[in-house]
């Protein structure tokens, strides 16, 4: 097998990775049922910070921290960051805890077409017709399942524009993936140490399978982002546009099937309005993709 081949190869092993354990997460944070959401990020916060000084170490990645700590625009990027992945983690924990787990599958799949948006919006970025429509029928699908709920289906949207607000922050920022997960963590830190001193739960009350349970959240929030950042390299955008909408769909079918929730008519016409709007607009970058392949 040639070089390029093999390269491919370790991509998508390592893109099918993160987004798989992606959509397990849910799995493992419902081992958590009787702690508070708030109490699981703090405890998330903490050994994410222990998991990524033990990374940081191994890979020699300390020399690139200071200059990021002493840039000032680069620390309020990174402080608007660490308060989006903060709200985004607290409301998906928040969610899978309390039976609404087909909630934050529907943000995942608006979470890309709200990219989208904001490429339009703040960006510069525009769309062809296609891609319009793909946007359209997203909103119809939020319109769907407000009717159906009475109410603005708020997880799913909280989700949606949390992680599309880390997303384009990250990109404005331009700092490696774990130096700037890193600055994230240390700043999310004092706040996760406060609450664990003050408002949690009493370590005395967590049985010893809860301490392992919230420990292990270093090594499952550290992993998938680190196999993400190394498909990143790799893989073309467009490839790991298709392979996020696994894990949306691992989360379904785990809420249905494992969790018991209700996937009704009403909730069924809003995933499928989504569905058709990422199938759309995936479509329309077939052109960009071959142009690609051709260089």
């Amino acid at each position: 097998m040639n070089a390029p081949a093999t390269s491919t190869r370790d991509g998508l092993i390592a893109g099918f990775g993160a987004y798989i354990m992606w959509g397990l997460l849910p799995l493992y944070l419902r081992l958590m049922q009787g702690i508070p959401a708030s109490d699981v990020l703090a405890h998330r916060v903490a050994w994410s910070l222990l998991a990524l000084t033990l990374v940081i170490t191994l890979v020699g990645g300390w020399k690139r921290l200071p200059a990021l700590l002493a840039n000032r625009r680069m620390l309020l990027l990174l402080l608007g960051s660490a308060v989006a992945i903060g709200v985004n983690w607290l409301v998906y924990t928040w969610a899978i805890l309390n039976g609404h787990a087909l909630d934050t599958s529907l943000g995942y799949f608006i979470n890309p077409l709200l990219n989208v948006l904001f490429g339009v919006a703040l960006l510069g970025e525009r769309l062809n017709r296609l891609q319009w429509a793909a946007v359209a029928l997203a909103a119809l699908g939020v319109a769907v399942q407000t009717i159906s709920l009475g109410y603005l289906p708020w997880v799913s949207l909280v989700l949606a524009l949390s992680f599309a607000i880390y997303g384009l922050i990250r990109k404005q920022a331009g700092v490696d993936g774990l130096s700037g997960l890193m600055v994230e963590t240390l700043l999310l830190a004092p706040l996760a140490m406060l609450w664990l001193g003050f408002g949690a739960a009493s370590p005395a009350s967590l049985s010893g399978q809860q301490w392992a349970i919230l420990i292990g959240m270093g090594g499952v929030t550290i992993l998938p982002l680190l196999l993400f950042g190394r498909a990143a390299r790799i893989l073309p955008l467009t490839t790991l546009g298709l392979i996020q909408y696994l894990s949306p769909t691992l989360v379904m079918i785990e809420a249905v099937t494992l969790f018991g929730e209700d996937l009704s008519p009403a909730r069924l016409a809003a995933f499928s309005c989504i569905w058709a709007g990422l199938a759309l607009y995936t479509w329309s970058l077939r052109p960009v993709a071959q142009a690609a392949t051709n260089r």
